[in-house]
């Protein structure tokens, strides 16, 4: 057969986006096909730099390509990725393509350490990543990224003073913890931290992100309904571990997502603190808060399971000191890093399954 870019084409419709369960073509996911006589190259563009499933598609594409045209070709597969959105047309946040909700039941359950490793985990991937801290009376992503000191630039838009993130690790931050003295609790009656969270969101120069993630405080609150009638959200992430009494608020939580006038896609639960693995035995796990509990609640509630992540020294230390334990090459940066994966995978089929969030409107 010739090799044309429609001969191409036509093989690379045999492979499947293992997700999304279309192929390729139809996808638009492959682009820039060069050829030079026995010499085939092209990009395969995914959903997100964080594709799980990025070496399972070069594979499945070289095979096609033997199978279609046969095996006396030189192939060149780029995985290149751009990052899925269906916000459009948008007011508030206009460049960013993906707000991500982190939830969870109920407070030490380590959302925040959480949300940071994930952040950091996807910018270390390629993408562009920022976390707004909406825990106003108990801001800690100062402290995990170690930037406690620092505070915000201001920035004039017109009539507008914008807010300009701190940028650390890759991401870009905001918190109410840059804004005050440390020393100092925010005594705040529920409309002003309400009025913080819009400011973080609408006054502040995000610029162009792939993911914004929004540190939820725990439980159920007003803030919660700020963020959801604020912007529309493309989806939430709950946190819990794995004891009875944790599983029992963070279901609370999930299902506020899911309530008809909220409608906010649950992306999935991550267990922490799954397992205790000692740092000299890393092969070790020891289930010392029970077996299973996040992964049980995911499937009651119809959702999918991102992953566990270790009851681990280091985590803890990482998060003490400002240095997220994604960073360190060891069992605990591989557990976060997949369920980076499964989070940024998850993101990638709600953009492809599901409409567009609507901003919520509640009367009250």
């Amino acid at each position: 057969m010739a090799l044309t870019q429609e001969t191409v084409l036509a093989a690379l419709r045999h492979v499947d986006d293992p997700d999304i369960k279309k192929d390729l073509v139809t996808l638009n996911m492959i682009e820039n096909i060069q050829i030079d006589g026995k010499k085939l190259s092209f990009t395969v563009m995914l959903t997100t730099p964080a594709c799980p499933l990025k070496e399972k598609i070069r594979q499945d594409c070289l095979a096609a390509i033997e199978t279609h045209l046969g095996n006396a070709l030189e192939v060149h597969i780029e995985m290149s990725s751009l990052v899925t959105t269906t916000r459009d047309n948008t007011p508030i946040l206009p460049q960013v393509k993906n707000i991500i909700a982190v939830a969870s039941g109920k407070g030490g359950v380590g959302k925040s350490t959480v949300t940071a490793n994930l952040a950091v985990a996807l910018s270390r991937q390629g993408a562009k990543v920022g976390v707004i801290d909406a825990d106003i009376y108990g801001p800690s992503i100062p402290t995990m990224f170690n930037c406690e000191n620092e505070q915000p630039g201001i920035k004039k838009e017109g009539e507008r003073n914008l807010i300009v993130p701190i940028e650390q690790y890759g991401v870009k931050l905001i918190s109410i913890g840059f804004l005050t003295p440390a020393e100092n609790a925010v005594v705040w009656r529920g409309p002003m931290a309400s009025s913080a969270l819009k400011q973080f969101i609408g006054d502040t120069e995000w610029g162009e992100l792939d993911y914004l993630f929004i540190d939820l405080p725990p439980g159920t609150s007003d803030i919660h309904l700020t963020m959801v009638q604020t912007v529309p959200v493309t989806g939430a992430i709950v946190v819990t571990t794995p004891q009875k009494v944790a599983l029992a608020d963070a279901r609370k939580g999930l299902k506020m997502f899911q309530q008809d006038q909220i409608n906010v896609p649950v992306l999935g639960v991550i267990e922490n603190m799954a397992y205790f693995t000692p740092e000299e035995l890393p092969e070790h796990k020891y289930y010392i808060f029970g077996k299973g509990g996040g992964r049980a609640l995911a499937e009651e509630c119809g959702v999918p399971f991102l992953g566990e992540i270790p009851l681990v020294q280091s985590i803890r230390e990482g998060g003490d000191v400002g240095y997220p334990a994604i960073m360190q090459d060891n069992v605990t940066g591989k557990a976060i890093e997949a369920v980076s994966e499964a989070a940024a995978q998850q993101i990638a089929i709600r953009n492809a399954q599901f409409a567009k969030t609507e901003k919520v409107e509640i009367n009250t």
